[in-house]
């Protein structure tokens, strides 16, 4: 996939605020600044389903903001909750969740996440424009893939940009001890640039980052980036196997969700090219 997910990204903020015959959304501030949605694209699935892939732009830069589903956080037509987050982070966040595609959406249709913060609304449409085709599985110039993880260590799989509420795990924790997060992962350590340049700067094969994605409370984890320990090679022989560790506390009783997304050597946001990374969601029941 060429650059043009990123270009589509950006015109999706710039066009969705335009929708609502606002101006372009300011610069970025330390504090009250808006959050605008981000649609990195729409893919296919193998099963035949489709999926819109959907980020968001924080201008806050030290601002964290807590949004709950309703009028000010909104995807509609079906919605208002179509598992977008309800906490953002600062600064731009890449490919968070997808939003189903219904079997009779066509290309004339089209849902808008609504965002009303810091007093502006902002809005972006999620259609079937066929220049926003992404392929979040595969990076075609090396076969390059993303990373596959898993929340047990023999249990189900993921692979791809590809987290929603439905098939996320379930933990139980308490206010009183922190809560343990094991991730395993395996990739393929392949890597491309728009030159076809090798890496000149030696990083990790895999990283990754935990967040707070929905819920009551502050949440601390002791390394949102937890480093990824390499483990022998698995029965499938990739190319890296690891293991990641943290712990997360929580601040007031109630249900949390989970986020956390893994990068290849592709980076943030597979380095304009929307692939190859890999998010998932686990739900957390605190009790008092």
């Amino acid at each position: 996939m060429k650059r043009l997910g990123s270009l589509c990204a950006a015109g999706a903020i710039v066009g969705g605020a335009l929708l609502l015959g606002q101006q372009i959304p300011e610069p970025r501030k330390q504090f009250g600044a808006s959050v605008t949605g981000a649609f990195e694209g729409w893919f296919n699935n193998e099963d035949g389903s489709r999926g819109f892939l959907v980020g968001y732009f924080n201008r806050n830069i030290q601002q964290e903001l807590d949004i709950p589903i309703g009028p000010n956080n909104q995807i509609e037509p079906g919605g208002p909750d179509m598992g977008q987050p309800t906490h953002f982070l600062p600064g731009r966040q890449w490919g968070m969740f997808v939003v189903p595609v219904p079997k009779d959406f066509t290309s004339q249709d089209k849902f808008t996440w609504t965002l009303f913060v810091n007093g502006q609304v902002t809005s972006i449409p999620l259609r079937l424009n066929l220049d926003y085709v992404i392929s979040p599985f595969s990076e075609i110039a090396v076969n390059n893939t993303p990373p596959v993880i898993r929340f047990e260590q023999n249990g189900p799989s993921i692979q791809g940009p590809i987290a929603t509420l439905a098939h996320a795990p379930a933990r139980t924790a308490s206010l009183s001890a922190p809560l343990a997060l094991t991730l395993w992962v395996t990739d393929d350590m392949k890597y491309t640039t728009g030159t076809s340049a090798p890496l000149t700067t030696p990083r990790p094969p895999v990283t990754l980052t935990w967040s707070k994605y929905r819920g009551p409370g502050a949440v601390t984890f002791d390394k949102a980036k937890a480093n990824v320990e390499k483990l022998p090679s698995g029965s499938d022989n990739s190319a890296f196997n690891g293991k990641a560790m943290t712990n997360v506390k929580f601040s007031e009783p109630g249900d949390y969700v989970l986020h956390v997304t893994v990068n290849d050597y592709s980076g943030d946001g597979g380095g304009g090219f929307q692939c190859c990374w890999t998010t998932g969601l686990v739900k957390v029941f605190v009790q008092p």
